[in-house]
């Protein structure tokens, strides 16, 4: 390599410095403490896509666009990330699957804000890259074990609700703006009572000045005790303390828990170090915290360039929430049945096996950490009851905001067609059948008993969102299992 020659000449003649810096190192043997992360890399015209692969390994731990003398005052071939395969993407001529191997000493313990720091950084506005995507991560054991993930998890969120053996339902409170407080909590207690186990604040209500959040607390947290005693069931509220400061988030959360409600919830838009600390109150206080994915899909949706949910969600494990919106395949938000069951076996197994049909690249073992409740929220209605459980599974939160709030009864009668509908289907699998064939058969003869169910089948019974998916499996190689 010619030490005085600009870099952009030596781009253009194909020299491949990163490479050649030792960040490819084809036959690197990925240890069990290495990180590892599969991107999808789209280099620039005529740039050779193994220096494109080693271009990100180097800029995402020690590298910089030159040689440096301070490299002899440490030994850092230890901290150099390893680009050890390139594969292009089968069909999709310029993209390649890089997978990088990074030692466990380049993070901070217990941080995913440091881990998204090196990961993420500035690499994602290297020049010489068109586009490239966080597709992948395998968090090796020992860096995981850092982390308390989830406050509670799937089994004690049960044990809590005393709810077992049917997709938990919720509905978002709507419309989500605009409402007074005391209104607010009409609609709470209507869908509550009406056989809901949980309604809740959206993404975007906090503390606006038609409804402070106080005020929106008080009367809400009136609604669920009321639904309780009527139902004899636990009910809750996701309570949002989504704010300014961190200090805002914690008044909100202490206030929340002084009144009783059972749960909280935060956005994402918080940053991955607020909500890692509202996960530790989560559990020294002992409430459900739920995450809605405010803003992902800015990142998340296009399959060129970002960070794929599926990597969004191991964050999310790691710092620790127990609900996480993770789509619904039928409804009216983004998700191929493929992807969505990546997004869910994240979430809550405790082993996932690489499988290039849902887009996980490498083996994870969750170790510990308790498994998270995915929630399939957007456009969904009591018609789809045998997709959703279908395509979804039973340990899910299933809200259906306009499909409970819309329906032409009235809101209690929304939420009763969806608990009839959910517990005919659970009967239905209960007994052998074959649910998903003959869900809309097993949905109508639900409703010969129940006019409200009757009602919501024949109003959304046209009702669908057929899209094509952006955000679609690659027919890659099999993934190795060891890498």
């Amino acid at each position: 390599m010619e030490s005085g020659a600009p870099k952009k000449d030596r781009w253009a003649a194909g020299v491949t410095p990163y490479a050649e810096m030792g960040y490819w190192d084809a036959d690197y043997e990925p240890k069990d403490t290495d990180v590892l992360c599969a991107f999808r890399v789209t280099p620039q015209d005529g740039v050779d896509a193994i220096e494109a692969a080693a271009a990100v390994a180097g800029e995402s731990s020690t590298a910089t666009w030159t040689v440096v003398w301070t490299d002899r005052l440490t030994p850092h071939e230890h901290y150099q990330a390893k680009a050890y395969s390139c594969e292009e993407v089968p069909g999709t001529p310029g993209q390649y699957i890089a997978k990088i191997a990074y030692d466990i000493d380049l993070f901070e313990e217990g941080s995913v804000a440091n881990l998204t720091s090196s990961i993420i950084g500035n690499v994602f506005g290297f020049k010489a890259l068109k586009a490239l995507r966080l597709e992948d991560m395998r968090i090796p054991v020992s860096y995981l074990r850092t982390f308390q993930g989830p406050p509670h998890g799937i089994v004690m969120e049960r044990e809590y609700l005393d709810k077992f053996g049917r997709p938990l339902l919720g509905a978002t409170t709507k419309p989500k703006l605009g409402l007074s407080a005391k209104n607010y909590g009409r609609v709470v207690y209507e869908a509550l009572r009406g056989g809901l186990d949980f309604t809740k604040d959206d993404e975007n209500i906090n503390s606006q000045p038609f409804m402070r959040w106080r005020d929106r607390y008080i009367h809400a947290i009136e609604a669920v005790n009321r639904a309780s005693a009527v139902t004899g069931e636990v009910k809750g509220h996701y309570m949002n303390v989504t704010a300014a400061t961190m200090e805002d988030m914690y008044e909100r959360a202490e206030f929340a828990k002084e009144i009783g409600s059972v749960i909280i919830m935060m956005d994402l838009t918080v940053g991955y170090t607020a909500m890692q600390s509202m996960s530790k109150w989560a559990r020294r206080n002992g409430l459900i915290l739920h995450l809605h994915r405010a803003g992902h899909g800015t990142y998340t949706r296009q399959k060129t360039h970002g960070v794929s949910f599926r990597v969004i969600a191991k964050w999310c494990r790691m710092i620790g929430v127990d609900h996480i919106h993770a789509g619904t395949v039928v409804g009216k938000l983004e998700g191929d049945p493929s992807m969505i069951r990546g997004y869910y076996d994240v979430c809550r197994q405790r082993f996932n096996k690489a499988n290039p049909e849902t887009g996980l690249y490498f083996d994870q073992d969750w170790a510990s950490l308790a498994a998270v409740m995915p929630v399939a929220s957007g456009g969904i209605h009591a018609g789809q009851m045998h997709q959703l459980l279908h395509y979804l599974g039973e340990d899910v939160v299933l809200q259906f905001g306009g499909g409970t709030i819309g329906h032409p009864m009235g809101i209690a009668a929304g939420a009763t067609a969806n608990r009839v509908g959910v517990e005919a289907m659970i009967k239905a699998r209960n007994e052998g059948r074959d649910y998903y064939s003959e869900g809309p058969d097993i949905l109508l003869e639900a409703a010969k008993g129940c006019p409200e169910l009757g009602a919501a089948l024949e109003v959304w019974k046209d009702i669908t969102f057929d899209f094509e998916s952006t955000d679609t499996p690659d027919t890659v190689a099999t993934p190795t299992t060891s890498r």
